[in-house]
């Protein structure tokens, strides 16, 4: 670190320059981020996917669709509200360039009592999505005899979008504030609060400018605009705390040229560790082929590799050329004397008692993690949407007035190696028809079977002979069956949410046929999602507790200390799951009862893992710096935390102002994931840091330093040798 540091000293003016032109060229990009992303994330490549084209390419199901709710004011007669329904929707599909719509009449039941719904059909999304959507919008303000309100997949995407943008609005309005407070209570002075948040903003204008360039090589999530600015302010902020007090104490007796080397050398190589503890964590995620953890992958592996080039390259730069003017415009008096000997005196008082301490610590970690037991993981859909959005209202009413919650929708789609209507493979899919009809979870089955109302394939060449007849069955034939292909709809018995439809569609895919057996529809679509979480997270898991096990072994010259802090972090993680699920599952301190989102336990462990390693690395670094000198394990564990209990406390608060500010946002699994992160880093930083690490340390004693203490008897074993 040594060659690093002179390099980086020596050209501090260019790099500064060089981040001045980083920061206006990425900025221009950052601006333009929002409108390259769309969708929830829940993407993949498998079966669904597949299935849904081959519906659209053979079947003339549409591409995208918008559901219309219309709602009769008093004293609009029936006929008139039918009328005035079918006269709207001819003139949106004119405005819209649709492909078709469906208009709602009694019999097709999208019409019940003052309600009715009809959909706009588009084959193909050129871009332009957005504009046809305004063009049926000023149709709806036009209607006086009905409210018309519009949902569905593009409508609620957009909607979800707008939504994450005031998120973020609104959680910095709350954080950044709030953490320039926590930043002048620890320092004092407007000069030294104000870089941290100076280098968190420039991290993350920085990070979503080259995220920007992401967006031809793969599909962006809406959710990567709350996660940039999440993790990138909490860990530039956390990166330059570190460094700026590093530099601060090191600078009251040296020049400021020496008080930078050696910051780079001690705080900056913390960094790196740190650092690569949060990226490897992000890496993890990406064993899962769900775009949403692709993206989250990608994009908090970007903004972690730019926090960490920004702190040991621009934040040098700035302290370099202001040097002592660090302490200007002072207007709080810290005393760090006094901070350090309440921290040395607590310290002391936990390592007189390390086994009462630390069984109390376990208690409450393990009474915490209970609830775990009963959390319920769900995609997130419309109901991630505030009720204050018109698209969630309307998708409520719909849900509520004309679905039927207790049921699934599996389609099937049976490819055959010749025309399906020849006598082979129709007498095979009248097999597959009524093996479907036996099966104890379906509930009702549409096919050419049911549309024609024929038992059998027999009955049905029969009438296919017969010219007069077949002309009159062409549309149905067509509906069901086109060349190779033949599509079936099975109704299942059960919510489309549920096990038991997951397990049906796992069930028929694995099911030998003589057909190519193609399954959609939204059963499909969540057994697919959560197999792959659950069957690619375990290798991510492997791969972050292995490398963070051999980067903190290699950091601290330390066997068990590596393996320590990892088992606290999967019981602090584990607690903290267990306390979100008693909010937000059971609907406690004022919350909305909404289950856990599928992807939360995933990314709050991806994410808090590597950042509470970073208190972790800060923390023992020093402990393992006193050490050295003093071969004294206990005296390095107060010393230690003694010298760096203020600045990590205040790096912790700072962390759980920025993420928990997104507690009061309005999209639930953003409010889930920063209340999570909030909870498991303030478990980190008290119960963990305060009371387990302190006492673990001194249980373990000197054992805590096998490898360092090995590594060091056995150099001095050989210059003694030597002599």
């Amino acid at each position: 670190m040594n060659k690093v540091a002179n390099a980086l000293y020596a050209s501090r003016k260019i790099l500064l320059v060089l981040w001045i032109i980083l920061i206006i060229g990425f900025g221009f990009y950052a601006a333009k981020l929002p409108s390259v992303l769309g969708g929830n994330g829940f993407e993949m490549k498998g079966m669904y996917k597949d299935t849904e084209q081959l519906l659209v390419d053979k079947f003339d199901v549409s591409e995208a669709q918008i559901i219309v709710l219309f709602e009769k004011k008093d004293g609009v007669s029936d006929s008139k509200f039918q009328q005035t329904i079918a006269q709207y929707m001819q003139k949106a599909k004119e405005k819209s360039d649709a492909s078709k719509v469906d208009i709602p009449t009694a019999s097709n039941k999208m019409i019940k009592g003052s309600t009715a719904y009809g959909i706009i059909h588009f084959n193909h999304d050129d871009g332009t999505m957005d504009k046809r959507v305004e063009k049926i919008r000023t149709l709806s303000a036009e209607e006086k005899e009905m409210s018309v309100k519009l949902t569905g997949g593009p409508i609620i995407e957009k909607d979800m979008n707008t939504a994450s943008q005031a998120d973020l609005a609104k959680a910095e309005a709350i954080g950044i504030p709030v953490a320039l407070v926590v930043l002048l209570l620890a320092f004092g002075g407007v000069v030294a609060a104000a870089i941290p948040l100076m280098i968190g903003i420039v991290t993350v204008v920085t990070t979503m400018g080259v995220v920007y360039f992401f967006h031809p090589y793969t599909e962006l999530s809406i959710f990567i605009l709350n996660v940039i600015p999440m993790i990138g302010l909490a860990l530039s902020i956390d990166f330059a705390l570190l460094f700026i007090n590093r530099f601060k104490e090191e600078i009251q007796t040296k020049s400021v040229e020496q008080a930078i080397k050696i910051t780079i050398q001690t705080a900056g190589r913390s960094v790196i560790f740190s650092g690569l503890c949060v990226f490897i964590g992000l890496a993890g995620m990406l064993f899962i082929q769900v775009d949403i953890f692709q993206n989250v992958a990608l994009g908090g592996m970007a903004v972690v590799f730019i926090a960490v080039f920004s702190a040991l390259t621009l934040l040098p730069s700035i302290l370099a050329i202001l040097g002592t003017r660090i302490n200007r415009l002072r207007i709080l008096k810290v005393s760090e004397q006094g901070g350090q000997s309440r921290w040395r005196s607590f310290a002391t008082f936990v390592m007189k008692k390390p086994v009462t301490m630390t069984i109390v610590s376990l208690i409450i970690l393990l009474v915490a993690l209970i609830p775990v037991r009963d959390m319920h993981l769900e995609i997130p859909s419309s109901e991630a949407l505030p009720t204050k959005y018109e698209s969630r209202q309307a998708f409520d009413t719909y849900n509520d007035t004309f679905i039927n919650k207790n049921t699934a929708d599996v389609y099937f789609v049976l490819e055959a190696k010749q025309d399906m209507l020849n006598e082979k493979p129709l007498t095979n899919a009248f097999t597959f028809i009524k093996q479907l009809k036996e099966d104890s979870l379906v509930k009702q089955v549409d096919s050419i079977s049911t549309a024609l109302n024929v038992k059998s394939s027999d009955q049905l060449q029969a009438m296919l002979e017969n010219p007069q007849i077949s002309a009159q069955t062409k549309p149905a034939v067509d509906s069901f069956i086109n060349g190779h292909y033949m599509l079936i709809k099975a109704t299942l018995d059960t919510d489309q949410n549920s096990d038991q439809a997951k397990d049906f569609v796992r069930k028929w895919k694995d099911k030998r046929s003589p057909f190519t057996v193609h399954i959609g529809g939204y059963p499909k679509f969540e057994q697919e999602i959560f197999d792959e979480i659950y069957e690619k997270a375990p290798y991510g898991l492997a791969l972050v507790l292995f490398s963070t096990y051999v980067i903190l072994m290699i950091a601290f010259r330390s066997v068990l200390i590596p393996l320590k802090a990892i088992i606290m972090n999967i019981l602090s993680l584990t607690a903290t799951f267990g306390l979100l699920v008693w909010l937000f599952q059971n609907g406690h301190l004022g919350l909305t009862e909404s289950n856990i989102a599928l992807v939360l336990p995933v990314f709050v462990f991806g994410l808090v893992f590597g950042l509470s390693m970073d208190y972790e690395v800060f923390l023992i670094s020093r402990i393992h710096e006193v050490y050295h000198q003093t071969r004294d394990n206990n005296v390095a564990t107060v010393e230690g935390l003694a010298s760096t209990s203020k600045i990590i406390t205040s790096a912790a608060l700072i962390m759980i102002v920025i993420t928990g500010a997104f507690a009061f946002t309005d999209v639930t699994p953003v409010k889930q994931m920063g209340v999570g992160i909030a909870l498991a880093i303030f478990i980190d930083a008290t119960i963990v840091r305060m009371l387990l690490v302190p006492s673990l340390m001194k249980l373990l004693g000197d054992a805590n330093w096998w490898f360092f203490t090995k590594k060091r008897d056995k150099s001095s074993s050989n210059e003694q040798l030597k002599s």
